[in-house]
């Protein structure tokens, strides 16, 4: 049995226990460092779900502000080419043109201008004032082309105000003819994104992004003025953005040189991808914390385990020797030194299970000594049971293989089983019992042969049991063999098949 096995090679090798223990030990070490790294992973898996989350507000919101400034720019040009809007005195034309969104706080100036570039009409001022935009990047896209759609500049400084940062918005007036006739154009301060920006709360090494897809930085938290502006187009992190409209990756910042984890999305079809990066050192240092406690408690409890296996392995030792020796009184025969009549149904049942499992034949050899009784009276006692360790001994001398079992059945009977033994094997054996108890030449007076001899009544399962064969057919087929070898004159084995599936001689 694998568990006996297992005890049977602690017993002889306690160190076994200790190997054991310390591999265990490894075990638990490892499913450690498995449960860890889940750990890592699901910190990086909801990083990465903040991140995008975070990312996704931030596009909704620049979107929608772009939208919202990218209608008043239409509604402009609706009424610039409408001849009664502009037959209308400068004032009321205005308050007609320019709704109140235009003085939003990060919106600048709605600007009109002519093919040249000159300013016509201005949101801010009636009359306009002299602005020249004809060498301005939004301007010369349109004039270039006409169907640029809504254009979202580089960073420049606006030469209204000449003050802050801005980004210009503009789309192309188009004269009755689809001629080029100037633009209308807005400027959106970069303020708007700084302010955005800042108000995001995502550890001391996060950063968050605008980029134009030619690779212009727009804006950064943190904000460094140096920055704005910068071409990072050569940049193998910027690279990764612009191959899907939204996406994840670790990769070290070329600006700073941290390694982050950034979720970038692009802003509608406009040019613009906004970026959240998140310090894999801020992301893991939960982790790491939770890791150096998790991994010194599970050391401390496999040096534990190991001092204990050891203290446990010399208890068990004694103690398994114990049991064993309680086992073998248990189901050894004093007498005889056979199995007890217990081991000996134990055998049984677990050979007959076997044989029909596995169909292998199985033979049971029932053994009686002939005329004990009356040797008994004889010889006395103490002479019978000198008779019965002869007997015993020959029959344990003739069975040698590992499966083999012998127990004393009762009195002067014996039985032996041999599983995956057939008839004629069965027989051979029993003869080598039979000659060895007749060469043990124990004298028997009252015996025709004048020594101590045994009848052996043998039965032979084939392994394919009918629906009505039974363990105790094959024994009860044994037995009256026996009686049936007694009847012939004893001390003999006499061969004889009786049915089909069991055999007995």
């Amino acid at each position: 049995m694998p568990l006996q096995r297992a005890t049977g090679a602690l017993l002889r090798r306690p160190s076994l226990l200790i190997i054991g223990a310390s591999a265990l030990s490894l075990v638990l070490a490892a499913l450690t460092a498995l449960s860890l790294w889940e750990m890592r992973s699901d910190a990086l898996a909801r990083a990465r779900d903040a991140a995008d989350n975070l990312a996704l507000i931030l596009q909704r919101d620049i979107a929608r502000n772009i939208e919202v400034y990218d209608l008043s720019l239409q509604a402009v040009i609706d009424g610039v080419r409408d001849p009664a809007m502009l037959a209308l005195p400068p004032n009321v034309r205005q308050l007609v043109l320019f709704d109140r969104s235009t003085n939003a706080q990060d919106l600048g100036s709605l600007l009109v201008t002519d093919k040249a570039g000159d300013v016509v009409i201005d949101s801010h001022s009636v009359p306009p004032r002299h602005i020249y935009l004809g060498d301005r990047d939004y301007f010369l896209v349109h004039q270039a082309s006409d169907d640029v759609g809504l254009y979202i500049s580089e960073p420049f400084i606006p030469r209204a105000n000449g003050l802050e940062r801005s980004l210009g918005l503009s789309r192309r007036l188009n004269g009755p003819h689809g001629e080029f006739n100037g633009i209308v154009v807005g400027t959106l301060r970069l303020n708007y994104f700084r302010r955005l920006f800042d108000g995001i709360n995502l550890g001391p090494h996060a950063t968050v992004t605008l980029i134009r897809t030619d690779g212009t930085l727009l804006m950064r938290r943190p904000y460094n003025e140096k920055l704005i502006g910068r071409n990072l187009a050569d940049a193998t992190a910027f690279q990764k953005r612009l191959l899907a409209p939204e996406g994840s990756y670790v990769d070290i910042a070329g600006i700073d040189g941290i390694e982050r984890l950034f979720s970038f999305r692009h802003i509608g079809d406009h040019p613009l991808i906004v970026t959240v990066g998140l310090a894999t050192e801020d992301i893991y240092a939960e982790w790491w914390r939770r890791a150096w406690v998790i991994s010194g408690i599970v050391l401390m409890l496999d040096a534990v385990f190991i001092v204990l296996s050891f203290l446990f392995a010399q208890q068990l030792r004694k103690r398994l020797e114990m049991e064993q020796q309680l086992h073998l009184l248990a189901n050894t025969d004093s007498l005889t030194g056979l199995g007890t009549r217990r081991a000996l149904d134990s055998a049984l049942d677990v050979e007959w299970r076997r044989a029909n499992r596995h169909h292998t034949p199985m033979a049971v050899l029932m053994i009686d000594v002939d005329d004990f009784k009356p040797y008994n009276d004889r010889y006395g006692h103490a002479a019978g049971d000198t008779a019965l360790r002869t007997v015993a001994r020959c029959i344990n001398d003739s069975i040698k293989r590992p499966g083999d079992f012998a127990g004393r059945y009762g009195g002067e009977e014996f039985c032996a089983v041999l599983p995956n033994t057939d008839l004629s094997g069965a027989v051979r054996v029993a003869e080598a019992i039979r000659a060895a108890v007749l060469a043990a030449d124990e004298p028997n007076a009252g015996s025709a042969y004048g020594k101590l001899t045994v009848s052996i009544g043998v039965a032979v399962h084939s392994g394919v049991a009918a629906e009505d064969d039974t363990l105790e057919d094959l024994v009860r087929l044994a037995d009256g063999r026996l009686y049936e070898a007694k009847a012939a004159g004893r001390n003999v084995v006499l061969p004889r098949q009786e049915r089909p599936k069991l055999a007995v001689v």
